[in-house]
């Protein structure tokens, strides 16, 4: 009984949640200046990366510092697949989507056999050689032959539906309300139950004939089809990238920012990705160096594994729930 009421609760704040979100898709747009709202929209897609990082951090234990590498992998194939094909922006993030997806699967081969500090260093491994590649190759900007590299780059458009700054921030925030659909699903169906008995014992997991393996490889599979996704926003946003956007530096720091928002619910990762671009550019709007913020998230990381494990979502969630409780139960 309790747990079908706790499950009705959980429906029912996400309901909510998504309803929140709605509004201030409608709401939120007109009211930013041009810059801010490049700011958001650049935060909205590290919100659906770091929703990757959270899927793996928080139902599976396991740590990935590759996030902003695939962030670039779905870039580069939905430059690649515009500048070689000219198909529609949506099918092009689909396909992105489906390649980070394999390539994140392909980082997390590791995971199957180790986790914690080793499968970290791999995967940062990864991150750095990814850097390292699209530092010699570039990104696709026009030219012919499968890399496309050309002197004078061509920017892609932006897709029909977010063509302006304000049109691009509510069709990216859509997007992002897809993905958290997406995981929501996942959590709530069979693989969500087989994370939760993988994280707690990988030993009973295996005994219940839950195929650890499998379900490690789905967790990475989602975790970087949302980064593919994440990139191809990216790239259809700016119109070109290149590889001073995606250096390994960034997995670290996003994965830190996951765990200073919150990797357990939704609020959590929107909370990361307004730390990881809107912080530091509300200090350069303030006249303070951006770079301080990293001062400040460093403190923040702090904090969430001394006294805040769930992060600065949880802690609002719970000043919330307490709100509600009647005053003698407080």
């Amino acid at each position: 009984m309790r747990d079908a009421i706790t499950g009705r609760l959980g429906d029912r704040r996400l309901l909510a949640g998504f309803a929140l979100a709605i509004v201030a898709v409608a709401v939120v747009p007109p009211l930013l200046n041009s810059l801010w709202l490049r700011v958001m929209i650049s935060s909205v897609i590290f919100t659906i990366a770091a929703t990757g990082t959270a899927l793996l951090y928080a139902r599976l234990g396991l740590v990935s510092l590759a996030q902003v590498a695939l962030v670039g992998v779905g870039g580069w194939v939905t430059l690649r697949m515009w500048h070689a094909t000219g198909l529609p922006f949506e099918l092009n993030m689909l396909v992105a989507g489906v390649v980070s997806a394999l390539v994140g699967m392909l980082v997390g081969l590791p995971a199957l056999r180790m986790r914690g500090l080793y499968l970290a260093i791999i995967t940062l491994m990864a991150a750095a050689g990814f850097q390292i590649l699209v530092t010699g190759t570039q990104f696709p900007n026009g030219g012919g032959g499968w890399l496309g590299i050309a002197v004078n780059s061509v920017f892609m458009p932006r897709p029909p539906l977010g063509h302006s700054d304000e049109a691009m921030l509510r069709y990216a925030s859509v997007v992002a309300l897809l993905c958290f659909g997406l995981v929501a699903w996942a959590r709530r169906s069979r693989p969500g139950r087989a994370w939760a008995l993988i994280r707690k014992s990988e030993a009973c997991a295996m005994a219940a004939g839950v195929n650890v393996a499998l379900y490690k490889a789905w967790g990475f599979a989602i975790a970087g089809f949302l980064a593919g996704i994440a990139g191809a926003l990216l790239a259809g946003t700016i119109g070109v990238l290149d590889a001073t956007t995606f250096p390994a530096s960034e997995s670290i720091l996003l994965f830190a920012l996951t765990v200073v928002g919150g990797a357990y619910s939704a609020l959590g990762q929107v909370l990361t990705g307004l730390l990881f671009r809107a912080a530091p550019a509300l200090l350069n709007d303030w006249g303070v160096d951006g770079n301080l913020a990293y001062a400040l998230f460093g403190i923040g990381l702090l904090h969430a594994l001394i006294t805040a494990p769930q992060g600065i979502a949880g802690q609002i969630l719970d000043g919330l729930a307490r709100l509600r409780r009647p005053r003698s139960e407080r």
